[in-house]
């Protein structure tokens, strides 16, 4: 029932945050145009999901969801949009292994499944030190032509249906502008903020769906 923290030789103590992220919370409080009508069961699982996993994550800390997964986590950072940088990263890795160059690298066969995935990641991310692209390149048939930065760009246009969640409230829009760039178009988050108006209107601006739980999910 009760969580304790020792620092510098005194010791702290709370209620363990043993909240149960439902369906109540997600669709109490939907602050941006088109209201809870607007959030379909799948929404409301994703959301349900990222808010589940960011509970268990070291604040402060976000996290993006899609179909039913994780697909970026950003935690331990002192502020909220590095958070959002950190796990959209992550975000924009997994959807640029959808791309059509990247799914049709020509492995040698007998690749195993880890070196492949680990391939395609650095394929994509692709700041290979000259030793590096050499190791990198004898995986492969024939050397595959370079993923170009416009290529990605291009591709990651028709990202959408993304959620994030976050452990605390949007203190600036900032995040959220970040967040559009990514095809984010939920958002769940405790509210709470002086900013809320602002924050709201930026989510109305990108045509995103926002909601306020009321329950703060830090993790320290």
């Amino acid at each position: 029932e009760m969580e304790y923290r020792e620092v510098y030789g005194m010791t702290f103590s709370q209620k363990r945050n043993d909240t149960i992220i439902t369906k109540d919370h997600i669709t109490s409080k939907v602050s941006t145009k088109g209201g809870a009508e607007s959030l379909t069961d799948d929404i409301i699982r994703d959301m349900i999901v990222s808010s589940i996993c960011i509970k268990y994550t070291q604040s402060n800390s976000v996290g993006f969801a899609k179909d039913g997964m994780m697909v970026g986590v950003g935690a331990g950072q002192q502020s909220r949009v590095d958070c959002v940088k950190l796990a959209g990263r992550k975000v924009c890795t997994w959807y640029l292994r959808q791309h059509p160059k990247v799914l049709a690298l020509p492995f040698k066969q007998g690749t195993k499944r880890q070196d492949r995935v680990n391939a395609r990641v650095r394929y994509i991310e692709g700041d290979f030190t000259p030793e590096e692209k050499t190791r990198w390149e004898m995986q492969f048939e024939t050397v595959p032509e370079p993923l170009t930065q416009e290529e990605k760009d291009d591709f990651l246009k028709s990202a959408s249906g993304v959620t994030i969640s976050s452990d605390a409230f949007f203190p600036f829009r900032d995040s959220i502008d970040h967040a559009s760039k990514i095809g984010c178009s939920y958002v769940v988050q405790p509210g709470g903020s002086v900013q809320d108006e602002q924050v709201t209107a930026a989510c109305d601006e990108y045509g995103m769906v926002m909601c306020f739980t009321g329950v703060r999910l830090f993790h320290h």
